[in-house]
């Protein structure tokens, strides 16, 4: 019987990035790849030469980030379309005016912040128009109180 072990391949490739036996631990320095779609399948084998394999797909994004503002993945323009491309790295020192993709203000901010307004306009007519009963008390009154001597 042979001892078990372990063989695994990064996308395509033929030849194994490694081929111990188990259990091992595997480090794999993505800086080297290129940034997009990779694959790493991993055969094991067992004592009896029984063979089992996993395929893992993993995302390589060692690039700098890209923003693009005003262009929605899958949508459909007609015409001259217009949007912002940014690209920022981590290797970059901070820059404030980068910190935040330059873009329009969603439509649910706006709508929001019309329903505050909305409703803070409601509140203060609300307060001017003061009940009856309430009318000649000490808070709502317009003539002064005469203060005991």
């Amino acid at each position: 019987m042979d001892k078990p072990h372990v063989r695994v391949y990064l996308d395509d490739h033929p030849q194994p990035l490694i081929d111990q036996e188990l259990p091992t631990d595997v480090s794999l320095d993505t800086g080297s790849l290129e940034d997009g779609p990779h694959r790493l399948t991993i055969r094991a084998q067992d004592q009896n030469g029984r063979e089992g394999v996993e395929e893992i797909p993993f995302q390589v994004h060692n690039g700098p980030g890209i923003v693009v503002s005003g262009l929605q993945p899958n949508s459909t323009r007609r015409g001259r379309v217009h949007f912002t491309v940014d690209a920022f790295s981590t290797d970059d020192p901070f820059d404030p005016r980068r910190a935040e993709a330059r873009s329009s203000i969603p439509v649910w901010v706006w709508v929001m912040s019309l329903f505050v307004v909305a409703w803070a306009v409601w509140y203060a007519t609300r307060m001017w128009d003061v009940p009856a009963e309430y009318s000649q008390t000490a808070t709502y009154s317009t003539q002064p109180e005469a203060t005991p001597r």
